[in-house]
Order: structure tokens, then sequence, then C-alpha cells
């Protein structure tokens, strides 16, 4: 991965550990089914109307909004409401950094190398020191449900990279705006049917009184910034390279998200927790290095002297 992309990486990193203090916000506000489809319609509607459908299989679009919009969502914010403490929801959701390689090595034949490994087991022995220390604050259930989102947002992320094996000059922004179609109508069901018809109605007009309005400001953040941006630049980098080199990044979101957790939701980080995080940075560095650039180019492999910043990137910083 070269230094730019991995820059790229990092900054994804930040908008997802941030996240994780918007959601805790928003769910505060509304409920849990309801925010996962708000989260994604205020962005479906400019995308039906503005933005032209990737030329890729339909299979592929809702695989990816299926996965990492819909069951990674539901399952994540179900188990914060039920109790998932926030900086214990950003490790565990990163459970789906080895489901990604595993359905990556089933499903899209790729080869993982041995250091690729060692990385891998390096960032997720930091994972399950942190998670030992802190799984005595959350009841089993939560933590079942938070697995269960990352297995989804793997799925969406295999759903991804197929349509861009496919579709070699895919449109990646174009693909994450689209993928916000998919979600809206089945979590507005599946709150209507849960959560009540009108339970969501009444926290959304109860979010625009003088109380109400840092649930809009989660909202923002969670649909703009997470989603739009973060999930863009994640969406170019699944493109770029083998998703066994991508994946791990995500190792690295527990570790500012419960660090934000800590300064701003007073959860306190123990001495374990410190050390497992800084296990889980040398094991993410480890797991996306590679002994020379490899960039997926079907086009030509210029140097990577010459590469010209790439479209979505380019569409990221002037929106």
């Amino acid at each position: 991965m070269t230094t730019r992309d991995r820059l790229l990486g990092l900054t994804v990193v930040l908008l997802w550990g941030l996240n994780f203090l918007a959601l805790r916000v928003g769910l505060d506000h509304f409920p849990p089914f309801f925010f996962a489809a708000l989260r994604f319609a205020v962005i479906a509607l400019p995308v039906l109307l503005f933005v032209p459908r990737p030329k890729v299989r339909w299979r592929w679009i809702l695989l990816y909004g299926t996965g990492f919009g819909i069951l990674q969502f539901a399952f994540l914010f179900t188990a914060m409401r039920v109790g998932m403490p926030t900086g214990l929801a950003s490790l565990v959701l990163q459970s789906s950094a080895p489901f990604t390689v595993l359905l990556g090595t089933l499903f899209l034949r790729e080869r993982i190398q041995r250091w690729q490994l060692a990385g891998i087991a390096v960032a997720m022995f930091g994972m399950a020191v942190i998670g030992w220390d802190r799984l005595e604050h959350a009841t089993l259930l939560p933590v079942l449900l938070t697995l269960a989102a990352g297995l989804g947002w793997a799925l969406g992320n295999i759903g991804v990279k197929q349509a861009t094996i496919e579709s070699p000059g895919l449109n990646t922004l174009h693909m994450t705006l689209w993928i916000a179609v998919i979600p809206p109508l089945p979590m507005f069901a599946l709150s209507a049917a849960t959560e009540g018809p009108t339970t969501g109605l009444r926290a959304l007009g109860d979010s625009f009184s003088g109380t109400g309005w840092p649930g809009l400001v989660a909202l923002a953040y969670t649909a703009v910034l997470a989603t739009c941006v973060g999930s863009g630049l994640w969406t170019y980098l699944m493109s770029r390279y083998p998703a066994g080199i991508v994946a791990p990044l995500t190792l690295l979101v527990p570790v500012v998200g419960m660090t934000a957790a800590w300064a701003f939701l007073s959860e306190t980080p123990t001495p374990l927790s410190l050390v497992g995080g800084v296990i889980v940075i040398v094991g993410a560095f480890a797991a996306t290095s590679t002994r020379r650039p490899r960039v997926i180019d079907p086009v030509s492999p210029a140097p990577e002297a010459e590469q010209t910043e790439p479209e979505p990137v380019r569409q990221l910083a002037n929106a």
C-alpha cells in the first residue's frame, strides 16, 4: 500500500472511530432501526435524482447495500441500544477484518501471505487483550449482535470488491453513494414492525426542539462524513488493493473509538486496554505493509510517481 493510500486509510479510521460518538448520540434520540433507515434515507433521495447508477450488476449493489447498510447497522444499533458500551462496540465491530479476509479467500480466491497472517494475528491478539479486559462490562447478547454486525460489514466488502473486479473502470464514489438506496425501505419497515409505526416519526419531530438538536448533528455526521466521505474512501481503497490488505486497517478504528469514548463519555480505558491498543496498531501496520507496492490497475501499471490522483478522491476533495 502506498504512503498516500495508507494516509487515506487512516483518515477513514479517524472518521469511523469518531462516528461511534455520533452513533451513541443518535441512539439517545432515535430508535435504532429508524435511525439506521434515516441515516441512508437522507442520502438516497439526492442520489436517485443526481447520481448515475454505477455500471455494475445489481447483485453487487444489493450485496454491498445489504451487508454494509442493513445487516451491519441493524445489528450494531441494536447492540448499542441494549447495552453495548461505545468503546467496546468500536472494538468488536472490527471482527469485520478477519471476516473479510476469510470471505476474500473463500469467494475471491485471494492469496494471503504469511507476513499478512502474522500481522493480522498480532492485531487480533491486541483486540483479544482489550476484549478480555472490557468484556466484563457487557453482557453476551450485545457482543454477539456486534459480531453479527461485523460479518455483515464483511459481506458488504466482498460485494464491492467483486463489483470492482468485474468492472475495472467503476466509479467507486457512485458505487458508495448508491448503496444508500438499498437500506431505507427495509429498515423503515422493520422499524414500523418492531418499534411502532409512529415512534420514529415522533423522535424525528422532537429532534427539531431546543434539546433535540444533538440528534440532528449526529445524523449529519454519520450520513455525510462517515458514510459519504469515509465509505467513499474505503471503497476506493478496496478497488485498488486485495481485501486482505485493506481490511486490517479497520483494526485501528477501536483505538480511536475507545479514546473518544474515554474523552467524551467518561469510559475510562484501563492500562491493559491501552497495551492492547498499541498491539493492534503494530499488527495492523504490519498487515497493510507490502514489500513492494502492488496497485491493481488493469489499464496500465504506471509507476507511482506518474499516477494521477484518482477521480473518486478528486470528487471527494471538491465536495
